[in-house]
């Protein structure tokens, strides 16, 4: 297992440019839930489990955590990736052999131990992987279950997130964060619970893009209008419209 090497001006450093880096590339970014998870992080320690679908998720990770909860923030990552990328330890990176038990057993109680204070997240991709948005089940693993049953002092929140192209040339970011889980003693039960806790919030995100409002997704951040695009999208309409003949 790497243990993280956390540096405070080095995690703000790389979340303000995470932040800079969806500005620039999202249209909108649209969140539910996140006044709730604020008042979690306030209240206790969090443990967030979160489906994985993209290179861009640990930016917006790093971007929510620090930039918009405050959050002192860890992420369990895969220790082949944080080898090879180290200064991720910087920003509370800490990795995991996945194919050693032994190192995940270490790993999980790792995890554990940060969990033990208001204020706290540790974030946990359970799929161990990038896997396309459609696919089903989402293929959890067991560890974030098993860090859950053994830090007490945390709550389990589910988040689920989702890039989609639209009619706009940038595509959208949704985020919706779930209501915290009940404790789950059993390993397996827990980690069944977990993965049908953030299917449901992709099924959320799926219900608002096919047009249901019951669920208020609000704009977080939304990239300001291309003017000179518009402009001259514009002009050439006009240069190339149709003409009366005769």
């Amino acid at each position: 297992m790497i243990p993280a090497d956390k540096s405070r001006w080095i995690a703000c450093w790389l979340a303000r440019d995470a932040e800079s880096r969806i500005k620039k590339t999202f249209g909108t970014v649209r969140a539910r839930g996140l006044d709730a998870l604020r008042g979690e992080v306030a209240r206790g320690p969090v443990l967030v489990v979160s489906n994985h679908t993209a290179w861009w998720d640990p930016v917006v990770l790093q971007y929510l955590c620090v930039r918009v909860l405050r959050a002192d923030a860890y992420a369990l990552m895969d220790a082949k990736n944080l080898a090879r990328l180290p200064f991720f330890r910087k920003v509370g990176a800490f990795g995991v052999d996945l194919e050693s038990p032994e190192d995940g057993v270490r790993a999980m109680r790792y995890a554990a131990k940060l969990l033990d204070a208001p204020g706290r997240i540790v974030w946990i991709f359970p799929q161990g992987k990038e896997v396309p948005i459609t696919v089903r089940p989402l293929g959890f693993r067991a560890g974030s279950a098993e860090i859950a049953r053994i830090a007490k002092k945390a709550r389990v929140v589910p988040v689920a997130i989702r890039y989609e192209h639209g009619a706009e040339p940038q595509p959208d970011m949704w985020l919706s964060f779930g209501e915290p889980l009940a404790p789950e003693t059993d390993r397996q039960r827990g980690r069944v619970a977990q993965e049908q806790a953030v299917a449901d919030e992709l099924d959320r995100i799926e219900r608002a893009l096919a047009g249901d409002g019951s669920d208020a997704f609000e704009h977080l951040c939304r990239r300001p209008p291309d003017r000179f695009f518009a402009l001259a999208q514009a002009l050439l309409s006009w240069l190339t419209r149709p003409r009366e003949i005769g």
